[in-house]
């Protein structure tokens, strides 16, 4: 079972997400965040991290750059309610997959999320 890891501030995001892609047959692990967010990558090693850009204390960046720490192969969508593109072009460069803005359409993020796991898991069996 694929797992998603939700980081948000906000918790009524978090519980949207999360229940979709619990009825789409995923565990979904919540952090409100960056410290949680980190904890959780070192405990759950999830699949895929769902990061909000914009957060109180540990922003989206600094949180991505200590999870490419813990595993350089990590797979990040980040979410921002901000149309920053500098941010978001230094997000691409550092490896992130894609973005949302918020609000966002939840059909669009439960595709792209279903797509991005789809691709990971051919990856993981073409490698074997």
């Amino acid at each position: 079972m694929n797992k998603i890891l939700i980081v948000d501030d906000q918790y009524g995001i978090r519980i949207l997400l999360s229940e979709l892609f619990k009825k789409e047959g995923f565990k979904a692990l919540q952090a409100p965040n960056g410290m949680t967010a980190i904890e959780l990558v070192k405990q759950e090693s999830p699949d895929l991290v769902l990061l909000d850009l914009k957060m109180p204390g540990m922003d989206g960046l600094e949180v991505f750059k200590s999870l490419k720490k813990i595993n350089e192969d990590i797979r990040v969508i980040f979410m921002t309610a901000y149309g920053e593109l500098q941010l978001v072009e230094e997000f691409m460069n550092l490896g992130a997959i894609t973005h949302f803005a918020k609000p966002f359409d939840i059909e669009e993020v439960c595709r792209t999320v279903k797509r991005v796991l789809h691709e990971n898991a051919k990856e993981m069996t073409s490698s074997k």
